[in-house]
């Protein structure tokens, strides 16, 4: 199947190549590293399916520019579909297909690695020690032993983390709509949200992006936290309000932060900016931060992760060619 796949890298074409292979599909891949747009969009003329990324543009505006040019499948190289419109998707007659489940362990340990890093403040000591400067002081962290540790939602990275950190001595507390029986055998407690924010001493974010939890962590929701608060994000950037998190950190609120996700990382994630000023004052802002740890988007970027990921996507665009039907489909409904 002829296959545009935007917003690719090097490591996207060798897993996506791999797979390809390995699977013997003969799929027909052609690579952009450029982002998928509404000025980019024609560059998939010619297509029968596009492969998109995180950060890619799937509105209404593209989704019609490419079903105009006969696109009929969508294949998503990650679990998140908030960028698509999925009703315009479905109007259009485009099937979106996703990788629902890759690698929970690769994000659920980067997420630990977040916060042992901003606790024992190993970026700070890094860089002090290649400059000769071997003072402790400034570097005082905290056991993980015995602290509390809120997790927004049990889903299988969720469940990763908490397992990871029960072995570190820490209690458990959640907070997901659905019950997780899974999360009590493992010595978690559910519990409601004002009172995981309330009993947090370190609050990590793993739900999807979604109307109800856009903005979940704002203004209201960090005056009910504990003082001095860890708040660590790998799920979607808008699920932190990024200016109520700045006030946080300057009221003392908020302790630390370790972030992989951003609301406006379209224009900056994946990119070699450092040549550049960065034009968005409100991550520049989040920078100056010294208790603040931010990655580019790369909870997922395990060998692991990606070989899982290309095997989805091959799989994906291989069952839609077969029989009309990704094996892993989005529905409108998931919008809810």
């Amino acid at each position: 199947m002829k296959t545009a796949v935007f917003s690719s890298r090097e490591y996207d074409r060798h897993f996506l190549r791999g797979a390809n292979e390995a699977a013997g599909a003969g799929h027909d891949l052609t690579f952009f590293e450029i982002r998928l747009d509404s000025d980019t969009a024609q560059l998939a003329k010619g297509q029968e399916a596009v492969c998109a990324f995180v950060n890619d543009q799937l509105d209404r505006t593209v989704l019609e520019k490419l079903a105009a040019d006969g696109i009929k499948l969508v294949a998503l190289r990650s679990a998140g579909f908030n960028h698509v419109d999925l009703e315009a998707a479905c109007r259009l007659g485009i099937t979106i297909a996703r990788v629902p489940a890759y690698s929970p362990a690769s994000v659920a340990e980067h997420t630990v690695a977040l916060t042992l890093s901003l606790n024992r403040k190993i970026h700070k000591a890094y860089s002090r020690v290649r400059d000769g400067n071997f003072a402790l002081d400034g570097l005082l962290g905290f056991d993980l032993e015995g602290k509390t540790v809120g997790i927004v939602g049990t889903g299988t990275i969720g469940l990763v983390v908490a397992r990871i950190l029960r072995g570190f001595g820490c209690r458990v507390e959640a907070f997901d709509p659905r019950p997780s029986p899974e999360l009590e055998q493992i010595g978690g407690v559910m519990v409601d949200l004002p009172d995981l924010l309330a009993g947090a001493d370190i609050l990590t974010l793993h739900c999807p992006l979604t109307p109800k939890t856009f903005h979940l962590i704002d203004s209201a929701a960090i005056k009910q936290m504990k003082p001095g608060v860890m708040l660590i994000n790998t799920s979607r950037g808008a699920v932190v309000d990024a200016r109520a998190l700045i006030s946080g950190l300057k009221s003392g609120k908020i302790g630390s932060v370790g972030l992989d996700v951003y609301e406006e990382e379209g224009d900056l994630f994946f990119e070699n900016l450092s040549d550049k000023m960065i034009q968005d004052d409100v991550f520049a802002r989040l920078l100056t931060f010294p208790n603040v740890l931010i990655t580019g988007h790369q909870a997922f970027f395990t060998r692991e992760a990606m070989t899982a990921i290309a095997q989805t996507t091959i799989g994906n665009i291989t069952s839609f060619e077969m029989t009309g039907r990704a094996d892993h489909e989005v529905s409108v409904e998931k919008l809810a």
